[in-house]
């Protein structure tokens, strides 16, 4: 078979050579003429595209219909792959642009080995951007790029893929702004940047989505300031990437007032600068460019001293800017980011929150804010405008100020009073707040907000539910106000909360909060006769796990009775076999007795482990007992536990499941092997884990002991012998 396809030459294609001119012409697409016209016309040396001769195109008909076959094997696919490549050397602008042959070249660079890949993209170098920033043409180079993707951690191909990519990356730093703003370009820029860094191709689409960037930015864990955390990097191309960025910038910086406003043109600055997270002296150099800020200033150390502020506020109303600069508050290193702040932002929060572009922006400065210190600044600005944010339907500017508050342990019992004052006056009941904030357009649309009630039909605020998601997250001393409200909530408004995707979110948020365990059984106790129909809902049988760890003994029992009654209908959804090896529901049908015994042995368990390994200030009041059972003592607003509670957790639940017989006296193996983890050393008592030392201090006592007795033996002993 090879033999035959390399015998097909020059003389065998002119056969038809008038027939298949008439057909190629007839299956070129009049749109993709126009495009690549477009393209030449934005190039400094006007191309005249060429027609793909009739030979050549009858070649790789052939080669097509050819590969689409069962009956060839992967080496000799591979091996004609490769010769058609050949075949296109010096052809690879006409061959690529073509709408038909276009998709047999990806077919081909799907098929051959990672050395005629770097060799077609080595040979159309030169013409690179024509190529990419073609409809056609884009879709082969980043076919190109996924064949590469997969041999990127092949040491023997790695210098080889590298010199490849290094080219490219020196044809387009000289004249990048046409790929940058051309949609096809942009598209294969942001994958050649992925490519650098070792990430996946679509990471870029990633990073651009808003569902991901809000669920970041409400997100209060220390150190995150809503940068999308980047998928398992390989083994990139970190100098190529750094050398690209810069190289872009520095041919591009005459067009800069034009990448800071283009849609394609920002989003491959964002990539870039997400991509760069880390790279600090690097970002250092990139943002005040990208600012506007003249590069002999950045040199001296000015950063962005000498940039238009007016300029800059104004260019925030502008959608595709406003997008580069919430990237840029996110990754910006902590000096520069609070220098932005100082220089551009400050005096300004609320004028600019109220612009429809500019409030993400400062959702962004207030996620990324970095300290306490920042955090007072912010507060002042925004702090007495709560109700006005949530008129103008700026509800997310105060979600991230919840957020960013919680995080830097700042102003937080003045954000849980603001929050509940801009939806309640101080003439209401606190039990109207959190049902407002559960229905927060709904409220704030209604024309007479004094008598507006609970909405049957009404939706579910998204924004609303993550903030009372974060207020259930602060010190229990600050929102007795949410908890009086959700306690007197009617018992089939809080089913209809826990059914829905977010109001479930929220019970559940309380149910993990530090408030006192009566007040979260009270809020079970309202559930009640409702578990079986909370359970058939996707998310509410999260909710129905939540309640039943939190139960005491007896509503545990009533949970798993109502799921018990529905056995057979809550096997057939998703949750339901998952929800029911956590309840233990057949245990409990076989024999309700031990399944009691189990769930007290898991109780003394866990009271133990946090008796020992918890918070220095267990609320003993939590301490609960009834009828000599006890239950879990749950660690009050300090420290949380440490990271191994869950696994411990696992393992207890675990054993216990495959207990049979319970008994006071049960051990735990593999704890032990988690308290050492932790720093502890395992003891043999179950109802005591010493940390590590202890046990030394007990054989040093033991020996102090031992030395006493055979003192006292001595004396005993001289008194006998005097006697």
């Amino acid at each position: 078979m090879e033999g035959d396809w390399k015998k097909i030459n020059k003389k065998n294609r002119r056969k038809s050579a008038k027939e298949e001119q008439q057909q190629s012409s007839g299956r070129r697409s009049d749109k993709n003429n126009q495009d690549y016209s477009n393209v030449s016309n934005q190039s400094e040396t006007t191309i005249v595209r060429k027609q793909v001769d009739p030979e050549t195109m009858k070649y790789f008909t052939e080669i097509a219909n050819a590969i689409e076959g069962n009956e060839i094997d992967y080496e000799e696919r591979s091996v004609i792959c490769g010769n058609a490549l050949e075949e296109a050397e010096g052809k690879e602008l006409e061959l690529a642009t073509d709408y038909i042959i276009s998709h047999t070249l990806q077919s081909l660079l799907q098929g051959c080995d990672v050395q005629h890949v770097c060799g077609f993209l080595q040979s159309c170098a030169k013409e690179f951007t024509l190529i990419a920033t073609d409809r056609s043409g884009s879709h082969v180079v980043e076919t190109a790029f996924r064949s590469l993707m997969m041999h990127i951690q092949d040491e023997e191909t790695y210098k080889v893929v590298e010199e490849t990519l290094g080219k490219i990356c020196e044809v387009i730093a000289v004249k990048p702004v046409d790929m940058m703003c051309n949609p096809h370009g942009s598209h294969v820029l942001r994958s050649l940047l992925c490519i650098c860094k070792g990430v996946p191709l679509d990471s870029s689409e990633e990073f651009h989505k808003s569902t991901n960037t809000l669920a970041e930015r409400l997100n209060t864990k220390a150190g995150q300031f809503g940068v999308n955390e980047l998928p398992q990097a390989q083994h990139g191309f970190p100098d190529l990437l750094k050398f690209l960025a810069k190289e872009m910038l520095k041919h591009g910086r005459r067009d800069i007032a034009t990448l800071q406003v283009d849609q394609y043109g920002s989003l491959v600055l964002q990539t870039a600068l997400k991509l760069l997270v880390g790279e600090d002296q690097e970002l250092m150099h990139i943002i005040p460019l990208l600012l506007g800020c003249k590069e002999e200033n950045n040199r001296e150390g000015n950063l962005i001293e000498s940039t238009p502020v007016h300029h800059i506020v104004n260019l925030l109303k502008d959608n595709a800017f406003s997008h580069l600069m919430e990237v840029i508050l996110e990754v910006a290193p902590d000096t520069l980011y609070d220098e932005i702040f100082t220089r551009i932002f400050r005096n300004s929060l609320f004028k600019i929150s109220s612009d429809h572009c500019g409030s993400f922006v400062i959702q962004a400065l207030v996620s990324s804010a970095r300290c306490q210190g920042q955090m007072d600044l912010i507060w002042e600005e925004l702090g007495g405008h709560f109700k006005e944010l949530f008129e103008n339907g700026k509800s997310g500017v105060i979600a991230s100020l919840l957020a960013a508050s919680q995080r830097l342990h700042k102003h937080e019992q003045k954000c849980c009073q603001a929050l509940a004052g801009a939806v309640c006056s101080t003439n209401e009941s606190p039990s109207c707040i959190v049902p407002r904030i559960l229905f927060l357009e709904s409220y704030f649309w209604s024309e007479d907000k004094t008598n507006w009630n609970w909405s049957e039909r009404g939706k579910m605020n998204v924004l609303g539910c993550l903030m009372l998601q974060a207020v259930f997250k602060y010190p229990s001393e600050f929102i007795q106000s949410y908890v009086t409200s959700l306690l007197s909530m009617e018992a089939d408004h809080v089913l209809e909360t826990a059914k829905n995707a977010g109001g479930g979110r929220v019970i559940e948020s309380f149910l993990c909060s530090g408030v006192s365990t009566k007040q979260k059984r009270k809020l079970i106790a309202k559930l009640r006769g409702r578990f079986g129909e909370l359970s058939m809902h996707p998310s509410g049988s999260y909710t129905v796990e939540k309640c039943f760890s939190a139960s005491s003994a007896s509503l545990k029992e009533t949970i798993v009775s109502e799921l018990l009654a529905i056995r057979t209908q809550l096997s057939k959804t998703k949750q339901g076999p998952y929800l029911s090896r956590k309840l233990d529901i057949d245990g409990f049908a076989a024999r309700p007795d031990q399944w009691r015994s189990r769930q007290e042995s898991k109780e003394n368990a866990y009271k133990d482990f946090y008796d020992t390994f918890g918070s220095s200030k267990v609320d003993s009041s939590k301490v609960e007992s009834s009828k000599g059972k006890r239950f879990r003592a749950e660690p009050s607003s300090g420290p949380a536990p440490p990271k191994g509670v869950k696994q411990m957790r696992k393992e207890v639940d675990e054993f216990l499941a495959s207990s049979s017989t319970p008994s006071s006296g049960i051990s735990f193996p593999g704890i032990e092997t988690s308290m050492a983890k932790l720093g502890f050393s395992g003891s043999k008592r179950r109802d005591r884990l010493e940390p590590e030392g202890s046990k030394k201090l007990a054989k040093v006592t033991m020996d102090d002991d031992t030395v006493k007795s055979k003192k006292k033996e001595k004396r005993r002993k001289g008194k006998a012998d005097e006697s």
